[in-house]
């Protein structure tokens, strides 16, 4: 089933959800004359969300003792009582109250929360207008959690406000889950979660192909940390801690599921590994960090980390962040990583990692992606699947055929006249065989087999494979519109760029992100 053809019930609760998104993306335009940005507007609406979802859930409890979710001095009701200048005094001492408990997820929410929106005249309006004025509750998990990542795709959409650093494409997500198939037994982790979108995917699945056939034991797992996140940036933590009570994940007094900090600076411990890891690392050449592995190798840097597990030392996020999945795995688990090109064909470190990756896993899958999906720009990325094995006695590599799936030749999206869409990745999860053995995979012209003996013998191992010709390039009939040929061009521009800043830097000249322009 494709999201082209949804049924009328979809379809009800799709225009509600984009009813819901239009209107408060139109007052965030008008908060934005304010200085307010869109992340600003994001984080002011989750505080304000919550309040009123945990209050119209107290009010449905109909058990003797209703628990109440927010103490009832600092509640929805408390909040809308007021007016004018004590609504917006009010609102603020909400906000240092409820940050009070770190640990569980009301903390994690409202952590050094601030009320940005100081008009109190518009802050009322938003308040009682706009959230006020809508049953989140009634509306059910879907409706109200889809109207919030529908606010983050927005937010994401705004390319100066940073979101789409840490926005994945719905539909890209999606389409890895299903391949992967998340069960009630796994315990899943996403090291640099950004908004959540992954764990949130992956809960989802697991509530629609497991209902009413889970155990207790099963449930009281998935309800008790089973899935969870760690990010860097605090608001972007509070984003997804939000958007995973939306969707029913956790609750608010339960210990937090988003761990607010450096994934890098920790080396999993054994009760630590998981099952499944999903992630898209931030993307970015270098990090300010360089994480020191055993391979005894010293770069100068003013922070570094220790990490005993890593083999290799670099300061490639990318290549740091896939030596800390490969880490934090148990054996057999399993994982699917966005990585962008460079990690498939990078000299040195990124040679030995991926020499590394075929020996001790089963490096079995690889999705080429193209361009024109992600909010950044220039950016030409992958999808690595690869499961943890136990080192094999007769020391040979524990990968014996990675299938590479080309989905970027001939492949031509935009963020706008040309989203991608779910069904266009049916092609891939159906050669990929979910839940079936791999060796009844079948090749065709854009899935094609190659040997771990012929990856090997690769000038530095390099992994970015491709053997498709783009048809727009040799047919004159099927050239493209002239919008997506320069959006391409500039794609490719940026990533031009980017590659040769990588080089610099390995020279030993020191770019900064910022230094790179954009085109």
């Amino acid at each position: 089933m494709t999201i082209d053809t949804p049924s009328s019930t979809t379809a009800a609760v799709q225009a509600e959800t984009n009813s819901l998104v239009s209107k408060l993306w139109n007052y965030c335009t008008v908060l934005r004359d304010d200085g307010l940005s869109t992340i600003d507007y994001v984080e002011q609406l989750s505080y304000l969300l919550f309040l009123k979802i945990a209050d119209e859930q107290y009010q449905s409890d109909l058990s003797e003792e209703p628990k109440r979710i927010v103490p009832e001095h600092l509640d929805w009701p408390s909040l809308i009582a007021k007016k004018g200048e004590e609504l917006e005094t009010h609102y603020r001492t909400v906000l240092v109250e409820l940050a009070k408990n770190p640990h569980t997820n009301l903390g994690t929410i409202f952590a050094k929360a601030q009320n940005k929106i100081t008009d109190p005249a518009k802050l009322q309006k938003l308040a009682v207008e706009l959230i006020g004025k809508q049953e989140w509750a009634a509306a059910g998990v879907d409706i109200k959690g889809d109207a919030y990542e529908g606010l983050l795709a927005k937010g994401a959409e705004d390319v100066k406000t940073g979101a789409g650093q840490y926005f994945t494409p719905r539909p890209l997500i999606d389409a890895i889950i299903d391949a992967v198939r998340p069960t009630p037994d796994d315990t899943i982790l996403d090291p640099a979660c950004g908004t959540g979108g992954f764990l949130i995917a992956a809960h989802a699945h697991i509530a629609r192909e497991y209902a009413g056939r889970m155990t207790k034991a099963q449930q009281d797992h998935l309800s008790s940390g089973a899935i969870r996140g760690v990010e860097l940036v605090p608001g972007t933590a509070r984003l997804a801690a939000m958007n995973m009570l939306l969707h029913g994940i956790g609750t608010s007094d339960g210990p937090s599921l988003i761990d607010v900090r450096d994934a890098l600076a920790k080396q999993p411990t054994g009760d630590e590994r998981v099952s499944l890891v999903l992630a898209n690392p931030p993307f970015g050449r270098k990090s300010s960090i360089t994480v020191y592995g055993t391979d005894g190798r010293l770069d100068k840097e003013d922070i570094s980390y220790d990490r005993t597990d890593f083999r290799s030392t670099t300061t490639n996020k990318q290549l740091n962040f896939l030596q800390h999945i490969m880490s934090a795995l148990k054996v057999d688990g399993r994982a699917a990583v966005v990585l962008p090109d460079n990690v498939l064909f990078e000299g040195g470190a990124g040679e030995a990692i991926r020499r590394r990756l075929l020996q001790d896993f089963d490096v079995h899958t690889l999705l080429r992606l193209p361009t024109g999906i992600f909010y950044a720009g220039g950016v030409k990325a992958n999808v690595l699947f690869f499961d943890k094995k136990a080192p094999r006695a007769d020391k040979k590599p524990c990968t014996s055929k990675l299938w590479v799936y080309d989905f970027r030749v001939g492949q031509h999206f935009t963020l706008k006249t040309r989203q991608l869409r779910r069904h266009h990745l049916d092609d891939f999860v159906t050669a990929y065989l979910p839940g079936k053995s791999r060796k009844g995979r079948v090749a065709t012209e854009r899935f094609a087999a190659y040997d771990v003996a012929d990856l090997l013998k690769r000038d530095k191992v390099n992994l970015d494979i491709t053997w498709l010709k783009d048809p727009a390039l040799e047919d004159s009939d099927s050239l493209l519109p002239p919008a997506v040929i320069a959006r391409e061009i500039v794609d490719d521009l940026q990533a031009a760029l980017n590659e040769f800043a990588a080089i610099a830097e390995a020279l030993g000249e020191q770019v900064d992100d910022e230094s790179v322009p954009a085109v």
